[in-house]
């Protein structure tokens, strides 16, 4: 039996990613100490997201391995072989990031970097897949021109037509603490690709979102809002008129897509993974369509003030993951994403 070693299991797309390897008869690994409640406090908890796993999936091993443990990670892997391994676990925020700068770095670049480490000593031809972020380009998509419409800006230059492809530079723009030490993560599992020639991609991801998310108010922008909407509680806008847009990706064409580059991996590989143009809301749109679903009119306040490196618009080319990957294409739509997270918390606040 393949044995798979995912970190972050308890988040949103590891715990998609467990159960979709265990549909396809994986021996499922799990690391997670549950940073998310330190980090967030009980509102990010996810040890229902462990109980799940182990309640749904058989033969579950759950690991509560620190990544940022050298040795444990080292012993870890050691120890399992795993045949592939993709690691999920991060400090996700960026405003978060400012207040921990050690902490969001150690787990985000020295945390990866341990695993890349263990990898290579033990399982060197095991497929190592990254969540890496849209941040690692800063706020440099921000400098392309920009169309404000009614409810949403989107860009002006044809040569985004399609989104931010993977060429896009990532330096010397405003990236957030989070994004700096994401870029550190990227371009290390980037070199145990090409130099190395390990089996390595970055998954550059947009919006990520599904019905499993803990969101709250510093990470999890459409599973917040729309646990905002059912609570009555009032949503804060950050700037940019309520139009900044993101591409919203389902965990679950997440976990497809790792699925596909398993199965024929490539070496040194950086991907853009969102939900591309047919994919994209602004705040102001996502507001009407989760009223549309709960009834409930959204309560919101604005702040005439952007987040730090927030982008304004903000979707992904994902012409080369398809042309690597034909296979692969989103089977998600939007509507679908807001209906199922709406289902969702509706059962979780009952």
């Amino acid at each position: 039996m393949l044995k798979l070693l995912i970190t972050g299991s308890s988040g949103l797309i590891g715990s998609e990613v467990c159960l979709h390897f265990a549909s396809l008869g994986w021996e499922v690994h799990g690391v997670d100490n549950n940073q998310r409640a330190v980090f967030f406090g009980p509102q990010g908890d996810t040890r229902w997201n462990q109980q799940r796993l182990q309640s749904v999936i058989k033969g579950f091993v759950h690991h509560e391995v620190d990544i940022r443990d050298r040795q444990g990670v080292l012993n870890l892997i050691y120890s399992i072989r795993p045949d592939a391994i993709v690691h999920t676990a991060a400090q996700p925020s960026h405003d978060l990031a400012a207040k921990i700068p050690f902490d969001d770095f150690d787990s985000n670049a020295v945390g990866t970097l341990n695993l890349l480490e263990a990898t290579r000593q033990f399982v060197v031809e095991a497929p190592f897949v990254h969540l890496s972020s849209n941040k690692v380009y800063g706020d440099a998509p921000n400098e392309i021109p920009m169309l404000e419409l009614d409810t949403r800006w989107d860009y002006a230059d044809p040569i985004y037509e399609y989104g931010i492809p993977e060429t896009f530079r990532i330096d010397q723009s405003k990236h957030s603490i989070f994004g700096a030490s994401k870029v550190a993560a990227d371009v290390m599992v980037q070199e145990y690709g090409r130099y190395f020639g390990m089996k390595t991609c970055c998954l550059r991801g947009g919006c990520l979102t599904g019905p499993n998310h803990s969101g709250v108010e510093l990470h999890g922008f459409l599973s917040y809002l729309v646990k905002s909407n059912l609570e009555g509680r009032t949503y804060k806008i950050f700037g940019y008129k309520g139009k900044q847009v993101r591409d919203n990706i389902h965990s679950y064409d997440v976990a497809r897509f790792i699925e596909a580059f398993i199965q024929n991996p490539r070496s040194g590989e950086v991907y853009n993974l969102g939900g591309g143009k047919n994919n994209t809301c602004s705040i102001l749109e996502a507001f009407e369509i989760v009223a549309s679903l709960s009834g409930k009119p959204m309560q919101y306040e604005y702040v005439d003030k952007n987040r730090e490196g927030d982008h304004i618009c903000y979707y992904s080319d994902l012409r080369k993951m398809q042309q690597h990957y034909p296979q692969w294409s989103i089977s998600k739509s939007l509507t679908e994403i807001f209906t199922q997270i709406t289902a969702s918390w509706q059962q979780r606040l009952a």
